[in-house]
């Protein structure tokens, strides 16, 4: 799998999930807001806010959360307005990063980037410089506990799935950002948990790296993955298993 993955799989390995430092809800609410503004409140007619719900129901939001979110977005109740840029840069040995941020104060937002790109040892680049390696592409997450990853992989390829990578709490499934929600409405269907769907950034190549640069470059993407604005962070990396093994 390709450097987006093997960030997944760090992640997980080493406990640093939204989930289990207590701001995948404000992340969640920053995006139901986004999409509500720019796509209106309907959940048939808007697919970002649509897979928005969908994951924040997943990680057992509130109802009345999620409703203030998208009312907030579509100007009934008042609220802070907030809107997407992304951020590209470079890690050790050119790694090539997307840093996608959700702000209400692009001054503090791009200050506070560029701060934790210095501070981890890589540098912003300019806009244009590294977006056109990623492509978009979809994916469905599964909580792993108890799932036969057979069944699973039946299941999603039915519904358009193309690949699917082990990163041990959770299973990835990856398909054409066409037919996302149908892969995820299978998995459900089928009686799998789904915790997560939506649109990634796919590279189209990788750089290896190990050793210190290993190191630096998991700090890095830890560092900007912290910043509050942050909502998702891009790189196209390999790492041995076993050196991903020795981050956790």
């Amino acid at each position: 799998m390709s450097g987006h993955n093997k960030w997944s799989t760090i992640k997980h390995k080493k406990g640093k999930e939204d989930a289990k430092r207590g701001r995948i809800f404000t992340r969640l609410i920053k995006e139901i807001t986004v999409a509500a503004r720019m796509g209106g409140g309907s959940e048939d007619a808007n697919p970002r806010l649509r897979q928005a719900v969908t994951t924040a129901k997943a990680n057992n939001m509130p109802l009345d959360n999620i409703l203030r979110a998208v009312k907030k977005g579509t100007g009934e109740l008042e609220g802070v307005s907030y809107e997407d840029v992304t951020y590209e840069g470079y890690g050790p040995d050119g790694v090539a990063i997307l840093l996608d941020c959700v702000t209400d104060n692009r001054n503090r937002t791009i200050s506070e980037v560029r701060h934790a790109f210095t501070r981890g040892g890589g540098k912003m680049a300019e806009p244009g410089a590294v977006a056109w390696i990623f492509a978009d592409r979809g994916r469905v997450i599964v909580d792993a506990e108890g799932v036969d990853e057979e069944e699973l992989m039946l299941a999603a390829m039915e519904a358009g799935a193309d690949d699917l990578a082990d990163s041990g709490e959770v299973f990835e499934l990856y398909c054409a950002t066409e037919v996302v929600e149908e892969v995820s409405a299978a998995c459900t269907g089928a009686g799998f948990k789904v915790a997560e769907s939506g649109r990634i950034k796919w590279p189209s190549n990788t750089v290896k790296i190990e050793g210190k640069s290993a190191q630096t470059l998991v700090r890095l993407l830890e560092n900007l993955e912290d910043l509050d604005d942050a909502q998702a962070v891009w790189a196209n990396f390999e790492m041995d298993d076993d050196l991903i093994d020795s981050m956790a």
